[in-house]
């Protein structure tokens, strides 16, 4: 079951990112060859991108492929590194939590409003629930990150007992 999401993912990610390229590419060759504009394309281009950006940092997060400052956290002693690294995942958590918070309150406040997007009439919220939703799976992995790194620290505190 778990790779059946990994690859739904993944292909989510895929897929909307071709639908961007597809419907830009699109408007381009209506505005230049046939002067004539595609009024829905920009804000479904948009409204895709958003999703991809905020779905996509939920997977970073799941591959451990966000970008980190290594230069310096590589300069500091092991066990100093241990404990930087585990305080930065403990502030990551704490932030992925307050987006899920505030992306949530900022959604049910577009909900309540009605406020619909300009061209397609389609509710604001729908585009908004993004950052819920991807710092939602964001803060899923993360917690799923903490034990390993407890783990990690405690074991470097064992081993320094031991010596």
């Amino acid at each position: 079951m778990k790779s059946f999401f990994d690859k739904f993912e993944e292909r989510l990610l895929i897929s909307g990112m071709a639908a961007i390229v597809i419907i830009v590419f699109l408007q381009v060759i209506m505005r230049y060859f046939f002067q004539k504009s595609l009024t829905w394309s920009e804000e479904i281009a948009r409204f895709t991108f958003l999703w991809m950006v905020w779905l996509g940092a939920g997977y970073a997060t799941k591959k451990r492929a966000h970008i980190k400052i290594e230069a310096f956290v590589s300069k500091l002693s092991s066990p100093l590194r241990e404990k930087v690294n585990f305080t930065a995942l403990i502030i990551w958590v704490l932030f992925a939590f307050f987006l899920v918070f505030k992306g949530g309150q900022l959604t049910y406040l577009l909900f309540k409003r009605h406020q619909l997007s300009p061209v397609l009439e389609i509710p604001m919220a729908w585009a908004y629930m993004a950052v819920p939703a991807g710092s939602g799976l964001m803060l899923l992995r993360l917690l799923r990150q903490l034990p390993e790194a407890l783990k990690d620290l405690r074991a470097r505190k064992e081993v320094k007992e031991l010596i």
